[in-house]
């Protein structure tokens, strides 16, 4: 299937409020496609990680100087943590907290892991399967699990690792890691109620009213 054909594929599945959303699906399931087995899960959740961080700096109030708040050695700088963070401001409902946290587990698993490790294989796959069944729900799996198939049909790139997770996984990933930049792109900071100065105690926050 050539460009055209998958552009055309993704105007008739998909809604227009979701386009950008759909654009930025396909370039991170045809770079993680790239991939196999150990090295899909680590950098597809480390790309999930870097998504997260983008959607919450667009989502707090910038910083007086440069961006230090996630840096590994602040208490933000953990991907648990901003998976926490993210969760508490409502920029996440609980089932792609849940979610998030899970590949997040599977990916401390991979990593640290020194025998032969699979997505397929039940520790993980029975840890991904609500996940999984959750973003089947999203208008984007179809058209996406659509292009993936035929992207792997044209170039010949059958499964070399024989792990029948990894194209669950590439989609869960595709449609969390879409998502989350897009938010970043359209996302507001978020304003407090109030503010606390020295000089006249709490107040009410004129940016709150606007």
């Amino acid at each position: 299937m050539d460009e055209d054909v998958r552009e055309a594929t993704l105007e008739l599945l998909l809604p227009d409020w979701i386009e950008a959303a759909a654009e930025e699906a396909r370039c991170v399931a045809m770079g993680m496609l790239r991939e196999r087995g150990r090295g899909a899960v680590l950098v597809g959740v480390a790309r999930m990680d870097a998504a997260l961080e983008s959607l919450l700096c667009s989502a707090l109030a910038p910083p007086l100087g440069s961006e230090t708040l996630f840096h590994t050695d602040r208490p933000l700088g953990s991907f648990g943590a901003k998976i926490a963070l993210a969760a508490r401001l409502g920029l996440i409902d609980a089932g792609v907290e849940q979610s998030l946290h899970s590949l997040r587990r599977v990916r401390n698993a991979f990593a640290h892991s020194t025998a032969e490790v699979r997505l397929a294989d039940p520790p993980y796959s029975d840890r991904l399967r609500e996940s999984v069944a959750m973003a089947r729900r999203n208008p984007l799996w179809v058209p996406m699990q659509l292009i993936l198939r035929n992207h792997v049909a044209v170039r010949g790139e059958a499964n070399k690792e024989n792990d029948p997770g990894v194209s669950d996984f590439v989609l869960l990933i595709t449609i969390l890691v879409a998502f989350l930049e897009t938010g970043a792109r359209t996302v507001r900071p978020l304003r407090s109620s109030l503010t606390m100065t020295f000089e006249q105690g709490i107040t009410p926050s004129m940016a709150a009213d606007q």
